[in-house]
Order: C-alpha cells, then sequence, then structure tokens
C-alpha cells in the first residue's frame, strides 16, 4: 500500500509539473516593447524544464526576443494580445547545425526552436511576429545589386531566420496562433512525426514589400502531419513538401521520404501555390488535401520536377476545391540553383497516381503537365472539374493521365501537346 501511495504521488507531482504556467512577467520580463529579452525567457524555459516541465505563457503585451530553444516537457501559450515579436537583427539569432533547402548545415536558429522535444506544443490565441520588413527590405536591395553586376543571388546568401523551426519532435500541436512576418521560412517541421497544425493565422505579405520566401508550412522529412482549419497566405508556397534535393540526395540518411500528410478544411490566400512538391523534395506520398478554398494567381497543385535529383511523387489527392487560382495542376521542370555536384548520373523523377476531383474554379489557365524528358508519369487522374478559364486547354505531354468530367468555360477540356 505504501508503494501505491508513493507512485500516486510521484505521479501527481509529475502532472502538476507538466501543467505549471510559468508567466514571464512574473519572473522580470518587463513590459517595454524595445527592450530585448532573449537572457530572461530563456532562463524561464530552463528552469521550467528543470522543474520538470511546464507551459510558457506569454501575456498581453509585446515582447521583443531573438532565438528561444524550447527544452523537454517545455510548451508556449500566447495569450490574447500577446506578442512575442522578433529581433530584426540577425545577431541575436546564433548560427548552428541546422536544416535548410534540403540540405544539413549550419544557419541560423529560428525565433522559436523545439529540438527532440517531444509533445511540443504552441498555442493562441496570440501572435508571433517575426517582424521581418528590414530582412525583406534587405533581400531585394541585394538581388537588385547583384543583377547590376551580372549575377543571381541565393535565398542563403541574405541571412534571415525562420519563425518556428521543430526537429526531430514528436506529437507536435500548433493551435490557435498568429504566425505572421517571419524573416524566412514560416513553419519548419524536420524529422518530426504525428503533427497537428489547427485553427492558425498564417501570413505574410505581398504589398507594400513582398516578404520572400515565407513559406507557410514547410514539411521536410516527416510523418503523420495534419493541417486543419488554417487560413494561409505567404509570398512563397502554402504547404511545401522537402525532404532533399541533389544528384546524391536519395542516398544520405539526413533526407527522405514525407508522408501521411493531411490538409483539410483549410482557406489559402496569395501564395506561390496551394501545395507544392519539388524544390527539394526526393519522395512524397499519401499526400491529401481536402474540403479547401483558395483565392490566389496561383496553382493548386505544383511539382517542381529537378532534373538534378530522384524524385518519387506518389498518391496524392486533392478534392472538394473552390475558389480562384492561377492554374489547377502545374507540372514543370525546376531548374533553380541546378547542380549536378560532379555526378555522372541522368537523375528523373517518377509521377503516380495523382487524383484531382471536385473543383470549381476561376483560373488564368486549366495547366500544364510537362516534366523533364526522362521523367515517368503514370494514372494522373481529372474528375468532375468545373472552371472559367482565360485559357481553355491543358498542356500535357504523357499518355498516361486520365479525364472524366471535365469542364472549362461550359465545354469539355482540351489535352494539348
Amino acid at each position: 500500500m505504501k508503494r501505491i501511495f508513493l507512485g500516486w504521488c510521484v505521479l501527481v507531482f509529475f502532472l502538476s509539473a507538466q501543467s505549471a504556467d510559468y508567466v514571464i512577467t512574473d519572473y522580470g520580463v518587463n513590459v517595454d516593447s524595445t527592450r530585448m529579452n532573449t537572457r530572461t525567457i530563456q532562463s524561464i524555459i530552463d528552469k521550467a524544464s528543470t522543474d520538470g516541465g511546464g507551459t510558457i505563457v506569454i501575456p498581453k503585451g509585446v515582447f521583443l526576443s531573438g532565438a528561444l530553444f524550447f527544452k523537454p516537457n517545455t510548451k508556449l501559450r500566447l495569450t490574447e494580445g500577446a506578442v512575442l515579436k522578433g529581433s530584426d537583427n540577425i545577431a541575436d539569432y546564433p548560427l548552428i547545425p541546422s536544416r535548410m533547402e534540403g540540405k544539413s548545415i549550419h544557419y541560423y536558429a529560428a525565433l522559436v526552436n523545439a529540438y527532440h522535444v517531444d509533445s511540443f506544443a504552441i498555442s493562441g490565441p496570440g501572435k508571433i511576429d517575426g517582424n521581418g520588413l528590414k530582412y525583406w527590405k534587405y533581400f531585394w536591395a541585394y538581388r537588385d545589386s547583384m543583377k547590376l553586376k551580372g549575377k543571381s543571388a541565393t535565398n542563403l546568401e541574405v541571412h534571415r531566420p525562420r519563425l518556428l523551426f521543430i526537429w526531430g519532435c514528436n506529437n507536435v500541436t500548433i493551435s490557435g496562433v498568429k504566425l505572421h512576418n517571419s524573416g524566412f521560412w514560416t513553419t519548419h517541421l524536420y524529422q518530426c512525426n504525428d503533427v497537428l497544425i489547427e485553427n492558425c493565422d498564417i501570413r505574410s505579405p505581398f504589398r507594400p514589400v513582398k516578404a520572400p520566401s515565407t513559406d507557410g508550412v514547410d514539411i521536410d522529412v516527416c510523418k503523420r502531419v495534419t493541417i486543419r482549419k488554417c487560413y494561409i497566405s505567404v509570398n512563397d508556397d502554402g504547404v511545401c513538401i522537402k525532404g532533399g534535393k541533389g544528384p546524391y540526395a536519395h542516398k544520405l540518411s539526413d533526407n527522405g521520404i514525407v508522408e501521411d500528410v493531411l490538409v483539410e478544411d483549410c482557406a489559402f490566400g496569395e501564395s506561390h501555390g496551394l501545395l507544392t512538391l519539388g524544390s527539394e523534395s526526393i519522395h512524397a506520398r499519401n499526400i491529401t488535401v481536402r474540403n479547401c478554398t483558395i483565392d490566389s494567381n496561383t496553382p493548386i497543385l505544383r511539382l517542381k520536377m529537378r532534373p538534378d535529383t530522384y524524385q518519387i511523387f506518389e498518391n496524392i489527392t486533392v478534392e472538394n476545391i473552390t475558389g480562384k487560382c492561377g492554374t489547377i495542376i502545374d507540372v514543370k521542370p525546376w531548374t533553380q540553383f541546378f547542380t549536378m555536384e560532379g555526378s555522372k548520373e541522368k537523375p528523373y523523377g517518377i509521377i503516380r497516381n495523382i487524383s484531382m476531383s471536385n473543383i470549381n474554379v476561376q483560373c488564368n489557365t486549366f495547366g500544364e503537365i510537362a516534366g523533364n524528358p526522362l521523367d515517368k508519369v503514370s494514372n494522373i487522374q481529372l474528375k468532375n472539374i468545373k472552371a472559367t478559364a482565360k485559357e481553355a486547354g491543358l498542356k500535357c505531354k504523357y499518355t498516361g493521365v486520365k479525364i472524366e468530367n471535365v469542364i472549362v468555360n461550359g465545354s469539355p477540356v482540351v489535352l494539348k501537346k
């Protein structure tokens, strides 16, 4: 009986520690929107983890910070009116081992970081604001300066922090929070399993200054990810599937498959695409998008076929989509930052089992399905689609595309080679 009682006491203590709230203003953080709070907030995170766990609570107000690193058994909650605002000085984000653009490299920490923190959670209704304007302006100024020299600029040459970077975490929940104005990618998940992103408002501007490369959600070597009831409008891809790039990418242990992804009941505003695969992706399967609305001039489904990377995209379902878009489907070669890294191989892509159905949209063009010469395409099905388009035909160079009840401008769609 004593052992049972002692065990019960330990369990009660553990559960109470896990549920403890650490309101940052109770631990020396001043309500002063101009004061840097990185060290103090980090000390609170460290204390909560040492104490056995708890939730770091950001109360109403604007709190300025650089990179924060969440520890085991810690979570983050932002109350109504709370803003965790990122520093616009890159020196406040340490250069550490990280993951960017399909490569394992040293890069700058995000504003909110969680490495190997199982059951990590971020909840709202407050806001995490990347304060990215300075980074965006510098990016465009740098790119323009390189153009004058006859050179191109890569995304990594202008040092910018992401908003969230979650690495190697299982059972992650991000709910009811506003994720705005990231300097770089907004939400980056790497090697995570069982993730739920729900009821979030994810956005960055197109005007007056475009927020470059601010992808809404980047899913990088992850399994079982659900994105539900979110609003996403960013100056790049809405939901982007990643996992590696380059002629050797499929052989590297840091890279890998993305599978079992569900995007449902979401609304997509301006972006570079509702669902995008390929800029840094070697294998993606079992990806479903359903019951979503779109209001943009970009594709619903975009496959970027890299001629320098072996790629497999399979079992992708897009259904019940309404609104306004640029194109319904866009499958084209993608050569941005192309490099064979000295390899003599001839990479190719495999696309199979793609289904798009029950779509009713206004669009600029129906779309195009035309990858690289060596790519292999089979079993693409377009069914029950009704669209009005400035350009009605579907450009397609493959025989493995089936069309059923696809009506554009009141007439059956015409395949064009």
